[in-house]
């Protein structure tokens, strides 16, 4: 990962509207949700949610499909992978035990 794709991700999270949007999204899973329940779920109006939601798609860190007259919205776990991973290369100089509680409770994580 280029350095400029981990700080427009970055940049898309250091605010507490698209860091709560996300994480809901996370929380989702694969089915993600509509726009309006995310809306509604972090008490935004649903043309904030939209923004909010567009700053986080062109951070590469949600995906959207149609469906019917809705437009669902998941996390990109593969992106978020990568920006972990970015975050965490080269930790610790060669010693993994101060890194381990991360990695251990990233395996944690299914989806």
């Amino acid at each position: 990962m280029e350095s400029e794709t981990a700080i427009a991700r970055l940049s898309a999270l250091a605010q507490p509207t698209r860091l709560a949007a996300f994480r809901l999204l996370v929380r989702a899973g694969h089915d993600g949700l509509p726009a309006g329940e995310i809306a509604d779920a972090i008490a935004i109006p649903a043309n904030t949610a939209s923004a909010h939601l567009a700053v986080l798609w062109q951070a590469g860190l949600v995906h959207s499909r149609r469906h019917g007259r809705s437009i669902i919205y998941t996390a990109a776990f593969d992106a978020m992978a990568e920006l972990m991973l970015f975050l965490t290369k080269d930790c610790c100089q060669g010693n993994p035990d101060v890194c381990a509680p991360l990695a251990s409770g990233l395996r944690k994580v299914s989806c």
